[in-house]
């Protein structure tokens, strides 16, 4: 006869009566036969010296564990390392030191932790040998026997399922249940509600700015002050287990002890991932939860297990941008396929909202927001073969965000929040032409704010993105100054008349020098500059400059481009009456012109039509001025409200021509709105509004 054996298949043969007596303990079932040394005593890392902050959840879930009050299920969600559980340690020594119950603490970490502790408390609660021998080898439902002995203890009790980031587990055999005699409590990443029915869920989210730097002063008192920790704290979101292991690391320097500032240098040098965990204990078991570098490789993994490798890409795509929120119209773009289908992006998003790795908020605009210390530790160890593509879709999906060809118009949430991420992608891109790329977003996106009257915005994003550049790209590049250009249009609307001047004369000296002086980024620089000389009272070297970017812009662009007529109804604000008569048939005759080019509701014909009402006043000619300024004004604030920069200069043109035709109750009224619209949004010492102050009082003195 011929026979064979498979894995634990044993054959016998014989040639005679043979009595064999055997005792099998297969592989499967003697993995499980092990369980923790103890479910009385908390199993985690590093306790925490004094819990900060967390107040108010602690004191409900304290009331859950006194008396006899029991069948409560509570949640505790949030990202990994934000102290879910911290507070359920601390509610665990509150319960057995204070309240008289016993406490019971299982690793809900994936099924064998689950199953071999549920057992545990079931040996604690007076299961017997038989009892669990059965349970164990499938002979008896396991989860059935564990939540029969905790519903007849004789002592009130409180029960932690930690880690409990794989609900599945939980759901497979009924794990998790509610009783009478005790408080179930439960720590999880995962915070969609349809994963604990009839539970309470809490949100464990970072620290306040004051615990945050109290936690790291607890750990490393010698090492610095409070505002020193705070700003440590801030550069660490805040993040309690990064803060835990920052303090750890302060804390054990023996040889060379750092101060709180050295360590903030040290952290803003580049692999500050890696530091901060080097605040682990030396001898500990490296557990990836206590480290902030692998803690989130875990929900990585389980991705991809279970098949949704989508939600890993899409993480890493939102590790390029910052962890400040995120439009999710950006994305919903096409261009996101170049990382992972369209389609499945809401799908991947759903996981990565469930698994607490990245969270909604409306800020006017819905978006999305990931934790910076999540994103950084993303970003670090994603596989560098993928960070092209990453990095080329990340920029794709901005420049279709940003208007194409930016217009004026009202304030605009979505462009400021927009601004970060640009920027972020600009320090993480490392390819040229990626970084080329982003370069021109930016700049068209310092345009856009720029006109919707957002100037600080602008020139913070046009400022910081040529700082990121100037080193990859070069100083002279025409991107960079190009963008630079716009830094100082930017610092002229903001009344930094001396700095405008200096940043654009510098950056125009450049773009002559290399490209010429007719080159359309020399000639758009030139124009800038001529209005922060105008406004310096430089006016005859500003009308010079102005003529010179007329005839530039006429002879490369057109006579209709928009940006010549821009710069030729620029002139009507310049001239003298003696001026303006003596060019009255070019110039009167711009709003036809950019009527018949442009259209009568584009922005450079309704700013022709100010600039010729400004003409008008200048003649004399106080009437028809009037009736020219007061459509301009009810177009501007139709079309951009009534704060809107240009909105303010026309109602101050409206004012003139009012006190000048003999209303002058109807212009200081006006003058006046004017003056307190330009204090709050440009503020009280702003030039701008000191002239308008000024011209408010003359108004008052002559009336």
């Amino acid at each position: 006869m011929d026979g064979h054996a498979e894995d634990d298949g044993r054959v016998y043969q014989s040639a005679g009566d043979q009595h064999i007596n055997e005792h099998h303990y297969y592989g499967a079932q003697r993995a499980v036969m092990g369980g923790p040394d103890s479910v009385r005593r908390p199993a985690i890392g590093r306790a925490p010296t004094v819990l900060r902050d967390r107040a108010e959840v602690l004191e409900r879930l304290q009331a859950s564990v006194g008396g006899e009050r029991g069948g409560e299920v509570y949640v505790l969600h949030g990202m990994g390392g934000c102290g879910k559980t911290a507070v359920a340690y601390a509610l665990f020594q509150f319960a057995t030191e204070e309240s008289g119950r016993i406490g019971l603490w299982v690793n809900a970490a994936d099924r064998a932790s689950l199953r071999a502790g549920m057992l545990a408390v079931a040996a604690d609660q007076g299961a017997g040998d038989g009892e669990l021998l059965a349970a164990r080898n499938g002979l008896r439902p396991a989860a059935d026997l564990v939540w029969h002995c905790l519903d007849r203890s004789r002592e009130s009790w409180l029960l932690v399922l930690d880690n409990a980031d794989d609900p599945e587990i939980l759901r497979d055999g009924s794990w998790l249940r509610s009783s009478s005699r005790g408080t179930t409590v439960v720590t999880t990443r995962r915070a969609a509600a349809r994963w604990w029915p009839g539970a309470e869920l809490q949100h464990i989210g970072v620290l306040p700015r004051d615990d945050a730097a109290q936690v790291l002063c607890d750990l490393a008192p010698q090492s610095g002050t409070r505002e020193q920790a705070a700003a440590i704290a801030d550069r660490l979101g805040r993040l309690p287990l990064a803060l835990t292991l920052a303090g750890g690391f302060l804390s054990h320097q023996v040889l060379d002890p750092w101060t709180m500032d050295a360590y903030g240098r040290h952290l803003d040098d580049g692999e500050w991932v890696e530091l901060i965990d080097q605040g682990a204990d030396v001898l500990s078991d490296a557990d990836p939860r206590h480290l902030v570098g692998r803690t989130w490789q875990l929900s990585l993994d389980a991705f991809e297990a279970r098949g949704l490798p989508e939600a890993a890409s899409l993480l890493r795509l939102l590790a390029r941008f910052a962890p400040e929120p995120l439009p999710l119209s950006l994305l919903n773009r096409p261009e996101i396929s170049g990382v992972l289908p369209r389609a499945r992006c809401e799908t991947a998003l759903r996981v990565l909202l469930d698994h607490s790795l990245t969270e909604l908020v409306d800020v006017g605009v819905r978006c999305a927001q990931s934790h910076g210390v999540l994103l950084d530790s993303v970003a670090a160890s994603t596989p560098r073969d993928r960070l092209p593509t990453l990095d080329t879709t990340a920029a794709r999906l901005l420049d279709a965000a940003v208007p194409a060809h930016p217009d004026a118009g009202p304030y605009d949430p979505q462009l400021r929040l927009l601004a970060p991420h640009t920027l972020a992608l600009l320090g993480h891109a490392s390819q040229p032409s990626v970084i080329s790329d982003v370069l021109t977003v930016a700049k068209r996106l310092s345009i856009a704010l720029h006109r919707t009257g957002d100037y600080m915005s602008a020139w913070e994003t046009a400022n910081a993105a040529t700082n990121l550049t100037e080193q990859s790209l070069g100083a002279e590049h025409r991107l960079v100054l190009a963008t630079r250009s716009r830094a100082g249009r930017a610092l002229f609307r903001l009344g930094r008349y001396t700095e405008a001047e200096l940043l654009l004369r510098n950056v125009r000296a450049a773009q002559e020098r290399i490209f010429g002086n007719d080159d359309a980024d020399t000639l758009d620089t030139s124009h800038g500059l001529q209005l922060v000389l105008a406004n310096l009272g430089r006016r005859e070297e500003a009308l010079t400059l102005l003529k010179s970017v007329v005839t530039g812009r006429q002879a490369v662009l057109g006579a209709a481009h928009p940006l010549t007529l821009r710069s030729r109804a620029s002139l009507l604000t310049m001239l003298s009456a003696d001026e303006l008569t003596a060019n009255s048939d070019t110039l009167l005759s711009l709003p036809s012109d950019c009527d018949l080019h442009l259209g009568p509701e584009h922005t450079v014909t309704l700013g022709a039509r100010h600039n010729y009402a400004w003409a008008l006043y200048v003649l004399g000619q106080f009437t028809a001025a009037d009736e020219a300024i007061q459509l301009v004004c009810q177009a501007y604030k139709d079309r951009f409200g009534p704060d809107y920069p240009i909105a303010l200069a026309a109602q101050q043109l409206f004012a003139r021509t009012q006190f000048a035709l003999g209303y002058t109750e109807s212009g200081v009224d006006l003058m006046v709105d004017v003056v307190a619209r330009r204090e709050r949004s440009l503020g009280f010492d702003h030039p701008f509004t000191v002239a308008s102050r000024e011209l408010l009082g003359q108004f008052r003195a002559r009336r």
